[in-house]
């Protein structure tokens, strides 16, 4: 497997050059953070066997949300949390995407236009679900912010996870409706009430519209069922950066050569760029430092704890069967006799490492943050 920290190392210099004064202050940090990630540069911590006293050092992980192995715990956590909050009714993913003629005022203004575009997405939904004659009430979702292509192309879009449920306050209902048919809410009228939400925000911030936006956007509505499955599927993409390392196929003659799934075709494509061309793709998709990329709106916001767990009750849902279908998270094993190894001292600085150094896959899933 050939290890991003490796093609850091090698294509820093290049990218550096090529891209000047543009490189932004997070990608800086995660350019560093990434090339030193569970390497000799990298601090360690010293894990000891619980049976037989055997002592490890073991790289620390750089704790980076752009590290493509890092944080997984945080990502089971993630899922857990939302798992838990699970309602009894039909779920849908909702997709909404930026067009490309507005992609490049996005980029120039992602603090701000991250903000707005995750906004309208629940404004949007929020406004459907009050004026549905079956809902009539206040909606709930999950939302995920997602700024690249599988081609790690810049293609902002936010995923929405939404029970087909709502909360009338007034009158203390729970609604729910149908959905043998698959269907939500009209995917072309979702589109045209969130063009105007985003763009009334663009404008109202004092930021220029380009010419040339086109009239229709898109929205894509689906039936996920329970929804379990969409949850855990965003989730594992949350915390792992925008490419897997096993995807990143060869790197050689100064050339990086990555596989992605073709959502058209279903099948495998391949893409190959220059080194410091790959390592800017996939700096691009660096947040802007304390920018949240998911939130829970409506009564999957985390104050609403009390009533999804009325609702689980009047059900009879219980979400700790999902939660318990989960994998657990890997343990640290000790070489010499197999138990488990607990971390007794951590953030040792790098020079502490000894040549008996084993980072292994999974060492590295177990390190203590």
């Amino acid at each position: 497997m050939i290890l991003l920290s490796s093609i850091i190392t090698t294509f820093k210099a290049a990218y550096l050059a090529q891209m000047g004064d543009s490189i932004l202050p997070s990608q800086r940090k995660a350019l560093e953070a990434l090339q030193t990630c569970r390497t000799s540069a990298s601090p360690v911590m010293r894990a000891q066997c619980s049976a037989c006293d055997h002592t490890e050092r073991v790289p620390h992980s750089c704790g980076h949300r752009a590290c493509p192995h890092c944080q997984h715990h945080e990502s089971q956590q993630w899922i857990e949390r939302q798992l838990a909050r699970q309602v009894p009714a039909t779920y849908f993913l909702l997709t909404f995407t930026v067009p490309e003629a507005l992609r490049s005022l996005v980029w120039s203004n992602q603090q701000a236009l991250y903000d707005h575009l995750i906004r309208a997405s629940w404004e949007t939904v929020r406004t459907f679900a009050r004026n549905d004659n079956a809902l009539q009430g206040e909606a709930g979702a999950i939302a995920v912010l997602h700024t690249h292509s599988r081609r790690l192309d810049f293609h902002p879009h936010v995923h929405l996870v939404v029970p087909a449920a709502a909360i009338d306050p007034d009158k203390k209902l729970w609604r729910t409706k149908s959905a043998k048919r698959g269907y939500l809410f009209n995917h072309k009228a979702l589109a045209k009430v969130f063009r105007a939400k985003l763009l009334e925000a663009i404008t109202a911030a004092g930021l220029t519209l380009p010419s040339g936006l086109p009239s229709a956007w898109v929205v894509d509505c689906k039936n996920v069922g329970r929804g379990e499955k969409a949850l855990i599927y965003l989730g594992r993409y949350l915390y792992r950066g925008v490419i897997q390392e096993k995807d990143i196929v060869s790197c050689e003659n100064g050339q990086v050569t990555f596989r992605y799934r073709d959502a058209k075709r279903k099948r495998l494509e391949y893409r190959t760029l220059p080194g410091a061309r790959f390592l800017a793709l996939v700096l691009a998709h660096v947040l802007p430092k304390g920018f949240r990329r998911t939130r829970n709106y409506g009564f999957l916001h985390p104050n609403s704890k009390r009533a999804i767990a009325v609702l689980q009750w009047l059900f009879g849902l219980d979400p700790k069967r999902l939660i318990a279908q989960l994998k657990p998270r890997p343990k640290l094993k000790c070489p010499c006799c197999g138990a488990e190894m607990v971390s007794v001292q951590t953030r040792l600085p790098p020079r502490s490492l000894q040549p008996t150094l084993r980072p292994t896959l999974e060492a590295a899933q177990a390190v203590v943050m």
